[in-house]
């Protein structure tokens, strides 16, 4: 094997390397929000056979939105972690083509999209959550008393 050859595959396996880097900072993030999420949604299951009427009804709605939350965390999970198998295999290919002589430039090509097509829809899942979650936690106007001069 020529040193060159593999200095400069290692060199081109680098750019996927710093992208499984990155995916993995957004499932930090992903995780720890999940699991804000997931604690709460105890809170409130535990609080449902106590509650009735309007504050019940509050209890469902939010105990929906926040099933949507996981849902859509756990879905930007799974692209992230299928994108980082994707990285993992161009990685492969990269190195099985300057070692084995084969070429592979379409399927490296073909698995690297496929990673940042994983990982933008990840991340539009993720930007969907938080709208979710933001919306959720938007203050009614009649707590701000817009009306007063503070």
């Amino acid at each position: 094997m020529d040193k060159p050859l593999i200095v400069q595959t290692i060199q081109l396996a680098l750019t996927p390397v710093f992208m499984l880097v990155a995916i993995g900072n957004i499932m930090n993030i992903l995780s720890t929000r999940l699991a804000r999420i997931v604690d709460r949604s105890r809170v409130l299951q535990q609080k449902h056979p106590e509650t009735s009427g309007p504050e019940h009804d509050a209890l469902v709605r939010e105990l929906r939105l926040i099933a949507r939350r996981i849902h859509l965390i756990g879905r930007a999970i799974l692209w992230l972690v299928i994108a980082s198998l994707c990285v993992g295999v161009t990685v492969v290919l990269l190195f099985i083509e300057d070692f084995a002589g084969v070429y592979l430039k379409p399927v490296v090509g073909t698995t690297f999209i496929a990673a940042v097509a994983l990982l933008i829809g990840a991340l539009l899942l993720f930007l969907r959550e938080t709208r979710e979650a933001t919306a959720a936690l938007r203050i009614p106007d009649t707590y701000l008393e817009l009306e007063r001069k503070l």
